[in-house]
């Protein structure tokens, strides 16, 4: 009898799941469960290059529709998995139950809503999470329309390059004291604050969102200082949540996120999460992260697990930002800096910026400077940490600095 194994989202770590385990051997059944219309996709290019017409939809696809059938993983689109069994090893589909020997819930996160009671649920208020999302969204991105944005983390910066370099009158509305306030320091902060002023971008720190005001579509935006902001619509950007639902109703352990271990296996041995949904160990503590390359990388240490592996998964965290013509790109977590050293590039607009504890180098911002990323993600993943006063020094190239 053929073992099972079903993956519950059918995003970048669940893709990445299924794929593995071809290429490592399993000759079991695979079933890939996704609740979009769409097959696996790429997300980063949605709220850019999909949303101004410079991708077509069959471009986001990591694979043509035949891939699946001729690596015999059952694909099932628009199909959401109702319950977990665990007594019987079996999830609900369509009413009717589906057996597992192994389950992998890669079911990603889900966008945060305003409440419905300031107008989070009007007809023009918009999240940005999947293809069908942006499908509604771009009708509205029209030259010279009002958009208002809440939220300066990445994804409200980068709609408001992609709406600022279209025409839009663009707002952004933080409510905490700047942008990016729990993500990066405060130069990063006002590079990219300058950056997008540049662009005639207004941003407004320090001023939470009150109510949106209209019926059935926001004309305007009161904020809680009392400013009244017109708008023709509005992009909500204010983080994600983590989708456990299943896994907290079948009694997994969650905290965060759905709790593994270093092999990415939940409180129940049969079952293993990987990707967003996931809160894994690292350094002693659970970490939850949300970015494209983890997803593959967790997703393939899943694979490996199941395919017998007991070798931990070790992250080595990277992201990037695309903003205008600016590739920002970001290595290792910045938790727990007390220092950053600015460093500017070879040329102009390029910069980067340096996080420590005390002597410990924990991440680099790198703004349009390559050099800065490769070298500092190099010194990052070996734990090694160059001079802090060594990268303050701006006569010193840093390709000469050592590091220890």
């Amino acid at each position: 009898m053929l073992l099972r194994t079903i993956i519950v989202g059918a995003g970048q770590a669940g893709f990445a799941v299924a794929t593995r385990l071809r290429i490592k051997g399993y000759d079991g059944e695979i079933a890939l469960i996704g609740d979009e219309s769409d097959p696996p996709y790429q997300r980063p290019p949605l709220s850019k290059k999909y949303l101004t017409g410079e991708m077509s939809r069959n471009r986001l696809y990591f694979r043509a529709p035949d891939f699946y059938a001729d690596n015999r993983i059952e694909l099932r689109t628009a199909t959401s998995v109702e319950a977990i069994d665990r007594h019987d090893r079996s999830v609900r589909v369509d009413g009717m139950p589906m057996p597992y020997d192994t389950l992998v819930l890669a079911t990603g996160a889900r966008p945060r809503r305003l409440p419905a009671s300031i107008g989070g649920e009007l007809s023009n208020v918009y999240y940005v999470r999947t293809l069908a999302d942006i499908d509604l969204l771009a009708p509205e991105f029209r030259p010279r329309a009002k958009l208002l944005i809440v939220g300066g983390g990445y994804i409200g910066l980068e709609t408001a390059a992609v709406a600022a370099s279209l025409g839009l009158s663009t707002t952004v509305i933080e409510a905490s004291p700047r942008i990016l306030q729990r993500v990066a320091s405060l130069e990063t902060a006002a590079f990219l604050r300058r950056l997008h002023s540049g662009r005639g971008v207004r941003l407004i720190e320090g001023a939470g969102l009150k109510r949106l005001v209209g019926e059935p579509r926001a004309v305007a935006a009161q904020t809680n200082d009392d400013q009244l902001l017109e708008t023709d619509f509005v992009v909500v950007g204010i983080g994600v949540v983590p989708e456990t639902r299943l896994a907290v109703a079948a009694g997994l352990s969650v905290d965060n996120g759905i709790k593994v271990d270093a092999q990415g296996r939940t409180s129940d041995p049969s079952i293993f999460a990987a990707g967003d949904c996931a809160s894994f160990p690292h350094r002693g503590k659970y970490l939850r992260l949300e970015s494209v390359p983890h997803a593959i990388d967790q997703g393939n240490a899943v694979a490996d697990a199941i395919m017998g592996s007991s070798t931990p998964y070790t992250a080595k965290p990277w992201f990037w930002s695309d903003q205008y013509d600016l590739k920002l790109q970001i290595a290792g977590l910045n938790t727990g800096y007390d220092r950053v050293i600015e460093r500017a590039g070879a040329r102009a607009g390029t910069a980067s910026f340096w996080y420590f504890r005390g002597r410990q180098l924990l991440a680099v911002d790198a703004a349009n400077d390559a050099q800065a990323y490769v070298i500092g993600k190099r010194w990052i993943d070996a734990g090694q940490s160059p001079e802090p006063n060594d990268l303050a020094d701006p006569l010193k190239p840093l390709k000469e600095i050592a590091a220890h």
